[in-house]
């Protein structure tokens, strides 16, 4: 079984399964005892967050251990707004954050009235150093930027955005979830969180960093652990384990970053030769070097994974055609991309060469055999029949709208219209999508009955 799914959790590295161990007969004990057990659990906790800070960057007592990446960045960014409450009640975030940043936002307007500017990216998946600046006013409190995107992978600049928020006095919060485990995160940031699973740490284990001189009040009921930041007894097993990982992946990093890169490359171009009808999607530089995600038109996207479960590969997908969800990831709708038949690739430390040729090998077949089911085009039609069409999706989910506009496209001449009337979220994203990968112009939207009408005409 390959399994290429890091970017949700990454398995446990051998050094952290052994710091576990070891440190679960010494570790047990309350840290706030004096007696002999209590202080060898003590220097335990210690010695973890001297060598966390030093891997995040930042001083030991500016570093607190949280009970998961997810309680960081919600604890981070509830203490940082209440404690700027007099600066003003204005959040500044990006469009492709990752939920747990989303869901603060949503708290905070709820709660507290406030504001929230969400600003956008291109299609790579990333802001723009001089709209993220833009975004920032006189009552922003606090503004958060992810390192690197957790769907796509790109890279954010981060150490550009530090500086414009650094300029106008407001703190900048940096969910380094991604990419901690390849190296520091450049640039005068105020908070950062971070969480062990995702660079083969224990679950349960998060890092937040606030750095001195930021403004923080933490929320919730007081709590003499964790300089009050995340309340209740430490699972000091499950911290040491946690930077003893860190520690062991980031010495490894500067290799596997070179070989996991090339990897990535391979895929990013061979794919698009071996599958008709693809999108690569993410910054094909400024990027994670371990991750790609496409999309494949004409497929269910659930589909698509049970396949390639069955040929014992384990990735994951942003698809909105998927039982859990109807609606497009968030991430790739901001992107404007295609998000039907998405494929999220994110390679583990040692990937062996030979199973990403295994990987190659099998995704077509794997392609080919859901288009085949769904009834998808093999290639467009000729031209020919009537100016206007009319393609009546509703009550179908993607990738079906698609594939009906697909059959039909080659009866509309150059120069006629087809509408596509669908009530599935996803069809905003894809129709407009398969428009600029075939070239043909997107006319548009309208209001229809029990749903939308999109509008497109042939040009080619």
């Amino acid at each position: 079984m390959s399994y290429f799914d890091v970017a949700s959790s990454a398995p446990l590295h051998p050094v952290a399964r052994q710091a576990l161990q070891a440190s679960l007969d010494e570790g047990w004990a309350d840290p706030a005892r004096l007696y002999r057990e209590g202080r060898r659990a003590v220097l335990l906790l210690n010695t973890a967050r001297e060598a966390a800070a030093e891997a995040v960057g930042c001083r030991p007592d500016e570093l607190t251990f949280t009970p998961s990446g997810t309680y960081a960045v919600h604890s981070g960014m509830s203490g940082a707004l209440s404690g700027r409450r007099r600066a003003g009640r204005h959040l500044v975030v990006s469009a492709v954050e990752h939920s747990s940043v989303l869901h603060a936002a949503s708290a905070h307007e709820a709660a507290t009235g406030g504001e929230v500017t969400e600003v956008p990216v291109d299609r790579y998946g990333a802001v723009s150093p001089e709209e993220y600046a833009e975004a920032l006013r006189e009552d922003t409190a606090l503004a958060c930027l992810q390192s690197a995107n957790h769907e796509v992978g790109t890279e954010q600049p981060v150490a550009e955005a530090a500086e414009a928020c650094r300029s106008r006095g407001v703190p900048l919060l940096v969910d380094a979830a991604q990419s901690l485990g390849w190296g520091p995160v450049e640039g005068a940031w105020s908070l950062l969180t971070a969480s062990a699973h995702k660079w083969g740490g224990p679950a349960g284990v998060g890092l937040l960093a606030v750095r001195k001189g930021v403004r923080f009040a933490p929320q919730g009921p007081a709590d003499e652990r964790e300089s009050g930041r995340a309340p209740g007894f430490q699972n000091i097993p499950a911290i040491v384990a946690a930077v003893a990982s860190l520690r062991a992946v980031r010495a490894e990093a500067a290799d596997e970053a070179v070989r996991l890169r090339a990897l990535v490359d391979r895929i990013r171009a061979r794919v698009p030769e071996l599958v008709p009808d693809v999108e690569v999607v993410g910054d094909p530089e400024h990027r994670l070097p371990h991750l790609v995600t496409f999309s494949c038109l004409y497929v269910d996207g659930e589909a698509l994974l049970h396949e390639l479960d069955r040929a014992d590969f384990s990735v994951s997908s942003g698809s909105s055609c998927t039982s859990s969800t109807l609606t497009p990831s968030h991430v790739l709708r901001a992107m404007g991309v295609l998000s039907e038949g998405n494929v999220r690739v994110s390679l583990p430390l040692g990937t062996p060469e030979a199973e990403v040729d295994r990987f190659l090998e099998v995704l077509p077949k794997a392609v080919s055999g859901v288009r085949e089911r769904l009834g998808a085009p093999v290639s467009a039609a000729g031209p020919g029949g009537t100016p206007a069409l009319v393609v009546d999706a509703l009550g179908r989910r993607c990738p079906i709208p698609v594939i009906e506009l697909a059959k039909i496209f080659g009866e509309v001449p150059v120069g006629g219209t087809v509408t596509v009337l669908s009530d599935d979220e996803a069809a905003r994203l894809d129709i407009p999508a398969w428009c600029e990968m075939r070239g043909q112009e997107y006319l548009g939207e309208r209001p229809a009955d029990h749903g939308v009408a999109y509008v497109v005409r042939r040009i080619s």
